[in-house]
């Protein structure tokens, strides 16, 4: 029997959000591989490939302050990391909408990466919400 008292933290959802750290950075080091291959093959124009480039890092920075508080607010059970890091979600799922359907030049490669990326986001959204709701349902000590 489950003791009362504080929730426990959702561990799919933990697991989740560690595999997509790996995954982000991955995704990070293949679009900017892709970025290299394109700019040197591909007629691209240089402030197009500038945008794209300064958004895979801002990608990067929303992804790793996402990660962080999601991971944070669920393993302390806290409703206002958990919450940054769910709201987050929202900026981050755009830019790979955008990597996925709205830049230049956009390889089969980026856009099967882009929506495993969604998938995550899709995934991680539904159970973060359900923590959340975990957490605001049961009284906080």
């Amino acid at each position: 029997m489950a003791p009362r008292g504080r929730p426990r933290p959702s561990a799919p959802l933990q697991v989740l959000l560690f595999l997509n750290g790996w995954y982000s950075a991955t995704f990070f080091f293949l679009e900017a591989f892709v970025f290299v291959y394109k700019a040197l093959l591909l007629p691209y124009p240089v402030s197009n490939l500038a945008l794209d480039l300064l958004l895979l890092f801002l990608y990067l920075g929303t992804e790793a302050i996402r990660i962080f508080f999601g991971s944070k607010g669920n393993l302390c059970r806290r409703k206002l990391p958990l919450s940054i890091g769910l709201a987050l979600t929202v900026p981050a799922a755009v830019m790979a909408i955008y990597y996925l359907l709205l830049q230049t030049y956009a390889l089969r490669l980026e856009a099967i990466l882009s929506a495993i990326l969604l998938l995550f986001y899709t995934l991680e959204l539904l159970l973060g919400s359900l923590a959340l709701v975990s957490f605001s349902s049961r009284n906080s000590y």
